[in-house]
């Protein structure tokens, strides 16, 4: 995965994961985002607008860091980049949609869960991972028991899935973490309600929690 994209997703410390069903509202919810001081969006595609939102959100919002996530097939990958999406994620492992991301050039972090998972990154060259479900999987003890054994090989991680305000410093603390992914931030009847502001105040505790741990 490019190494400029690391560093900004890692200068950010959390990626908003959003699954956002109409285009109309993706100009709002970006200028929340940035006004907020969280210039990150992974628009996952669960839904019929995703790749449409990215599109306009690259055309119109270049100062986004923009994501494509739910990345299930080479199809979806080769259709992030299309839309203007600067890296993708996915919650699992596929090495095909791996390959076919080293093959576009299109900074890639795919899914796991245990160390076969690891392993199977590591051998294809992957050194950024999404842990998911986090919270569901036993949280940081568990990230922390499983990653033992690979991290003299430098992998990072970004956890997803139920990390939250209370619990977010607790995953930033950790060396291996990368940053973390959260759904809290922009969450559906927010965007769907217009409520622009309570998004960006959300940024702004996301930002006081990173920047309290620098």
């Amino acid at each position: 995965m490019s190494t400029n994209i690391l560093d900004k997703l890692a200068e950010y410390g959390v990626i908003p994961v959003i699954a956002i069903e109409s285009v109309d509202h993706a100009l709002g919810l970006a200028d929340a985002l940035i006004e907020g001081g969280l210039p990150v969006a992974e628009i996952t595609f669960r839904t019929d607008a995703a790749a449409d939102v990215i599109s306009l959100l690259a055309d119109k919002r270049g100062e986004l860091i923009l994501g494509a996530g739910t990345v299930l097939t080479p199809e979806n990958l080769q259709k992030a980049k299309d839309c203007g999406a600067t890296f993708a994620v996915a919650p699992g492992f596929n090495p095909d949609v791996v390959k076919k991301a080293r093959d576009i050039d299109l900074p890639f972090v795919p899914g796991i869960n245990n160390p076969t998972d690891i392993e199977m990154a590591l051998s294809l060259g992957c050194k950024a991972l999404k842990f998911f479900p986090a919270e569901a999987s036993g949280g940081i003890k568990y990230l922390n028991a499983i990653s033992a054994p690979y991290k003299h090989t430098g992998v990072k991680f970004i956890p997803t899935g139920g990390i939250n305000a209370n619990n977010l410093s607790s995953y930033l603390e950790l060396p291996i973490i990368l940053a973390c992914g959260g759904t809290w931030i922009a969450k559906n009847e927010d965007i769907v309600a217009g409520n622009w502001s309570e998004i960006t105040r959300r940024c702004k505790e996301v930002a006081k929690v990173v920047s309290n741990l620098k």
